[in-house]
């Protein structure tokens, strides 16, 4: 998936005259932690770096300062190469043009106890051939790497959140063998979203695992938007981005573009676009103005990937389909149609309704104006209201079904909307009808029916 970075071919004030460097559209790739798709960044010339955005607030310089409540860990590269096997091949879990993401095994020392334990990291290494050529004509693109990285260590250093993959430590050493740089997260055992999503097997997704992953996701945004001491913008959302543990819990990752938001009395903040293409707001891809409705657009963006199971740039497909979007469009606005753009892997699980709702809230995140889309919070709240509703069982399609009186409803599969039966004594849900009026069962009034054996 390509990044972008639209300007004009004047120089920057510090290109050092006519031998500076032009200030022209450029292209890197970029690395998620879990995802072997190939992403490609955008390095910036000037604004984005990491001073820039650090040195415009001296209370945020301050903040980093005194706050390392995340207590980070300064490897050694030698800690390291043991714990990945000496960065073995078959211990890599993702690859992009700033490096390679690796599995290991480290050891952690318990501040509580004392005492220390083995612990399953992912190790992320920046690409030391590409920090060695920054003498070289492109040195500018190969120092976005350490940029990101830079802007990881110090932003994951100390902020936290169930919903933001933590960061164990990290290593930077420079010496005979050349620029180390490396961050070490927890691991998150199953991969990405994307994966989960692009992937054609038969263990797909559940309808509301991905309504809960989609919450864990705005919880995370919530936070950065609206709950922290100052305002982050992630400005990289997408499902790569998106990061499953063990239990299917979401984590936001990557950071190496996120920036902070409008000081007081702005609403917004004025910058170099960067970002991933199909996700970005258009308005900040045409006024560089990013606010926090620019994540709002990408999540609902990201919304339609969960509807659809679609990666929002497919050039795979006819013309007409490539773009996710542009084809959802037609489909969205007629209600007859809308099973059309409906991921094919949640058929049978009675979800057509919350989709559409789904879609309805997408749709208020993709709004025109930035000022018309929710906040995050909000979308919390709307999330957690279409969640309800597809957690409950379909008593309807149940007693369409048990059409004999011997059989009843197996309870659905964790994060299913389907209903199927099995035999049954007695009718519960004409029970349940019966006694609707004073809201509760009242068993005296009940008459088991005949049971067949």
């Amino acid at each position: 998936m390509k990044c972008f970075h639209f300007i004009n071919g004047d120089r920057s004030p510090g290109d050092g005259g006519a031998g500076g460097v032009p200030r022209k559209v450029s292209w890197v790739r970029s690395l998620s932690i879990a995802s072997t798709n190939m992403d490609t960044r955008r390095s910036d010339l000037d604004s984005d770096s990491l001073g820039d955005w650090l040195d415009s607030s001296v209370s945020f310089q301050d903040l980093l300062t005194r706050r390392r409540a995340n207590d980070l860990r300064a490897f050694t590269f030698s800690e390291l190469k043991s714990a990945t096997r000496g960065f073995s091949r078959a211990l890599l879990i993702g690859e992009g043009g700033f490096g390679c993401v690796f599995r290991g095994r480290v050891r952690i020392l318990d501040s509580r106890s004392g005492s220390e334990s083995a612990m399953d990291v992912a190790v992320k290494q920046l690409n030391r051939n590409g920090l060695q050529a920054c003498s070289s004509t492109f040195s500018v693109l190969i120092d976005q790497g350490h940029k990101e990285w830079m802007n990881e260590v110090n932003l994951l250093g100390f902020v936290n959140h169930p919903n933001l993959v933590k960061l164990v430590g990290y290593c930077a050493e420079d010496d005979e063998r050349g620029i180390q740089r490396l961050l070490v997260y927890e691991l998150m055992r199953n991969k990405s979203l994307e994966d989960h999503l692009l992937t054609r097997s038969s263990n797909h997704l559940p309808w509301v695992v991905r309504l809960r992953i989609a919450q864990d996701a705005a919880r995370c945004l919530a936070y950065l938007h609206e709950e922290m001491e100052f305002q982050l913008i992630f400005r990289d959302f997408k499902s790569s981005n998106i990061l499953l543990d063990e239990d299917f819990n979401a984590k936001l990752s990557d950071f190496g573009l996120a920036r902070q938001g409008p000081a007081a009395g702005l609403n917004h903040v004025s910058t170099s676009v960067v970002g991933t293409v199909g996700y970005a707001a258009p308005e900040y891809i045409h006024t560089g103005r990013l606010t926090t409705k620019s994540d709002v657009w990408s999540f609902g963006v990201v919304l339609y990937e969960l509807i659809t199971g679609r990666r929002v740039l497919e050039r795979n497909l006819p013309r007409g389909e490539q773009k996710l979007l542009e084809w959802v469009r037609p489909y969205v606005s007629d209600p007859k149609k809308f099973h059309l753009i409906l991921d094919q892997r949640l058929e049978g699980q009675y979800c057509m309704k919350s989709a559409q709702k789904v879609a309805s809230l997408a749709n208020k995140c993709l709004m025109k104006h930035p000022t018309s889309r929710p906040k995050m919070s909000e979308i919390i709240e709307m999330l957690g209201s279409i969640i309800n509703e597809a957690s409950l069982p379909n008593i309807k399609s149940v007693s369409r079904d048990s059409k004999h009186v011997g059989e009843e409803p197996v309870e659905s599969e964790p994060g299913k909307c389907e209903n199927s039966t099995r035999k049954k004594g007695f009718d519960f849900l004409e029970i349940v009808s019966r006694n609707r009026s004073i809201g509760k069962l009242d068993w005296r009034n009940w008459t088991p029916s005949l049971v067949r054996t």
